[in-house]
């Protein structure tokens, strides 16, 4: 059941979501926008500084399935207040770091913080948003998935070069908090679903659903290219082609621009689709099937192109096409969950879907450090949307 919301009301928290997704994206995200810097400052090899990123996901996975339970059961708006204040927090105490331990140990921190938006997400879109809409309402969120790289990686960039890596954690976090007003005032106004029927599924009956498992795995490969691109995009850049830090953060943030409005189209598409009579999940599944195989060709293109404007092209494709992923796993995980038990549901979904941001930095560093290219990581990226394609045709119902 979807509690009848007011079209305003529901529009506001839909962009507040996605305010919420930017900031998040802003603040996980700004390790890889200081790293050019950051790295050689802390003595950080490749290997060591993919664990650093890979740190995020330890606690951002494995505390999901039981944040999101606690979603299902308490108010998701409060649950998720708390949560922005918490890893805002960890963002700005990150300007303080000396080494490798301290790194891991605040990255750890800001996983446990960001583990709560999604299934808070999903609850509030499954419960004050219609089905018909949820497409455009998920795409709204994806635009701030895309837009927070996109941001961050602008407004890192200026500060990466004038101000040093240190004031990048130190604006990102403050800035974040500054969410947490407009959120509640907001929060306090929406209707509370109270039904004995929409009483949750304990999180030990949602993992024997099989779906749940399909979703989780084709969820990690879907992530798997974009936390690629997302973490590495600017140290390949600059470490790689050797651009300056002005031409990376240009070329990186018209990337992540075009993914975002890649979302936009993505998610009118899927909604024209689903009240032209298609089925939510039928339609969403051959989205995803062909955002893998479009991430394939983007990132090869990233691999082989010659020259800027080569690049700058191969990097606009792949924007496009991981524009639709967020999009689309979202919207599948809250349509075979249902309002009930939305939270519990992306809670655990996302926890498996992280596994490829606890895996793939690492992989993706011993790589680079093992053949002092990231040819042999550009091709590992592209297996795996393959198998992420597969999934998502043959596996999911």
């Amino acid at each position: 059941m979807t509690a009848k919301t007011a079209p305003w009301l529901g529009a506001t928290l839909v962009g507040l979501l996605a305010l919420a997704v930017m900031l998040n994206f802003v603040d996980r995200g700004a390790i890889g926008i200081a790293a050019p810097l950051m790295s050689k400052q802390l003595g950080l090899s490749a290997t060591r500084f993919g664990l650093a990123v890979s740190a995020f996901f330890w606690t951002y996975g494995l505390t999901q399935p039981f944040i999101g339970a606690l979603a299902d059961r308490w108010p998701a708006g409060r649950v998720l207040a708390v949560s922005v204040a918490l890893w805002a927090a960890a963002t700005l105490l990150t300007s303080l770091a000396s080494g490798l331990v301290m790194l891991v140990a605040l990255r750890l921190l800001l996983g446990l913080g960001e583990a709560a938006l999604f299934p808070c997400t999903s609850k509030l879109i499954a419960a004050h948003v219609p089905q018909a809409r949820r497409g455009l309402a998920n795409a709204v969120v994806a635009v701030g998935l895309a837009l927070g790289p996109a941001v961050g990686v602008l407004a890192g960039g200026v500060i990466l070069a004038r101000y040093g890596w240190q004031m990048i954690f130190t604006a990102f976090g403050a800035v974040t908090l500054v969410w947490v007003l407009p959120w509640l005032a907001m929060q306090a106004r929406l209707p509370v679903v109270t039904s004995a029927a929409q009483v949750p599924s304990p999180v030990r009956a949602l993992l024997k659903r099989r779906t749940l498992w399909i979703m989780g795995i084709a969820h990690a490969l879907a992530n798997y290219g974009f936390f690629f691109v997302s973490f590495w995009l600017p140290l390949y850049l600059v470490k790689s082609r050797g651009l300056p830090i002005a031409t990376m953060t240009l070329l990186a943030t018209a990337t992540y621009v075009t993914q975002a409005a890649a979302s936009l189209g993505w998610g009118q598409l899927s909604d024209v689709l689903v009240r032209r009579g298609g089925n939510p999940g039928t339609v969403r599944r051959w989205l995803c099937v062909i955002a893998e195989l479009g991430s394939i060709a983007g990132i090869a293109g990233i691999a082989l192109a010659h020259g800027p404007a080569q690049l700058l092209g191969a990097l606009m494709l792949t924007g496009v096409f991981l524009g639709c992923l967020p999009t689309m796993v979202y919207a599948l995980g809250q349509y075979h969950a249902g309002p009930r038990d939305a939270a519990g549901w992306i809670g655990v979904q996302n926890a498996i879907g992280s596994v490829s941001g606890i895996v793939g930095p690492v992989v993706t560093g011993m790589i680079v450090d093992a053949t002092g290219s990231f040819t042999g990581a550009f091709a590992f990226a592209g297996l795996v949307c393959a198998v992420g394609a597969a999934v998502f045709a043959l596996a999911l119902p």
